[in-house]
């Protein structure tokens, strides 16, 4: 609705109007409830002794994750452009949820299949297998790209939610990369 809302008034009242198809777009500020906020911070908790699982639904969901600040500069973009377009925004890739809980848990040195449960409450009943956007017309039109790799937007929200509840980490000395685990700022590995 809001999409044909803003087309309708751009050609019928000649209004600056574009809409952004964004894609899923991560930060450390992700609300709690979406998952990899979720995965993310019970990774910290558990670390922290305060939990010892987490539960998820679908696994094998695919999805289109982008870091959030580089969303927001795509929609700065749009608005800086001679005539107003829709754009989707998204980084071209999909992962699964899979692969975001195995990356996630693997930067702290834990074996995700110790601490994730199944549970069935969280299959949602019309949930779409798999989402990825195609870019190209931002990336055409307004120069934009994803620049953060999948494992590097893992890796930020891991060590922001396990700084805020262990206190300061750097990555280990291969500069936090998709292999690299995560240390606390005394140099102690966090396992």
């Amino acid at each position: 609705f809001a999409y044909w809302t803003a087309v309708n008034y751009r050609e019928s009242y000649g209004i600056f109007a574009c809409n952004g198809i964004l894609f899923n777009h991560e930060s450390p500020r992700r609300g709690e409830t979406f998952l990899t906020r979720k995965v993310t911070r019970a990774i910290a908790r558990i670390l922290a002794g305060k939990e010892r699982f987490v539960y998820l639904g679908n696994l094998d969901a695919r999805r289109d994750w982008g870091f959030a600040p580089e969303y927001v500069e795509a929609m700065w973009l749009m608005l800086q452009q001679a005539e107003p377009d829709d754009f989707v925004i998204a980084t071209g890739e999909s992962h699964s949820v899979g692969e975001f809980v195995e990356a996630a848990f693997s930067l702290v040195g834990l074996d995700w299949r110790d601490h994730v449960r199944f549970d069935e409450r969280y299959l949602r009943p019309t949930e779409v297998d798999h989402l990825c956007g195609d870019p190209a017309k931002a990336a055409c039109k307004l120069g934009w790209r994803a620049r953060t790799s999948f494992s590097d937007l893992v890796r930020i929200m891991v060590q922001a939610e396990v700084a805020a509840e262990l206190g300061e980490l750097r990555p280990e000395p291969d500069e936090g990369s998709a292999t690299g685990r995560i240390l606390l700022g005394d140099g102690a590995l966090v396992r």
